[in-house]
């Protein structure tokens, strides 16, 4: 299975390091990371939600301190990460987050529900096209 998915996290707050961003506050809430998986969805899926892994890419430093608590995907063959990724963008979102090796200005965004989160990930979904679908292994 190969396609885009976004993970719904929740954070109680916290302040980390972060890769080559340096040390980052994240404010309480949920935050959706956008991200692809076109060699195996389902191996990178299962890898964020692995609690025991190397620190390779910026979330992996955030989920050290906060909790997968969703994962919606779509198995479109189009790469999608970054138009999903833009349509979630807002003035929470954490610039330079997961982006860098494109010119969006963030692949990770806050909400303040998870209700909002996971309806702004299906609006975001829907909106290009494609369909979203819950990952029911958390």
């Amino acid at each position: 299975m190969k396609g885009t998915y976004c993970l719904i996290i929740r954070c109680r707050g916290t302040e980390t390091r972060t890769g080559g961003l340096g040390t980052m506050r994240f404010p309480p809430g949920y935050y959706v990371y956008v991200g692809s998986g076109f060699g195996s969805l389902e191996a990178r899926i299962r890898r964020h939600l692995r609690a025991e892994k190397r620190r390779r890419w910026h979330i992996d430093y955030l989920l050290s301190d906060a909790e997968v608590v969703g994962v919606l995907y779509s198995t479109d063959k189009r790469r999608l990460e970054c138009a999903v990724s833009e349509k979630l963008e807002g003035e929470d979102s954490i610039r330079g987050f997961g982006c860098s090796d494109c010119r969006c200005k963030s692949h990770l965004h806050h909400f303040k529900t998870r209700d909002e989160a996971e309806k702004a990930v299906e609006r975001a979904f829907r909106e290009l096209g494609a369909v979203p679908e819950k990952w029911d292994e958390i």
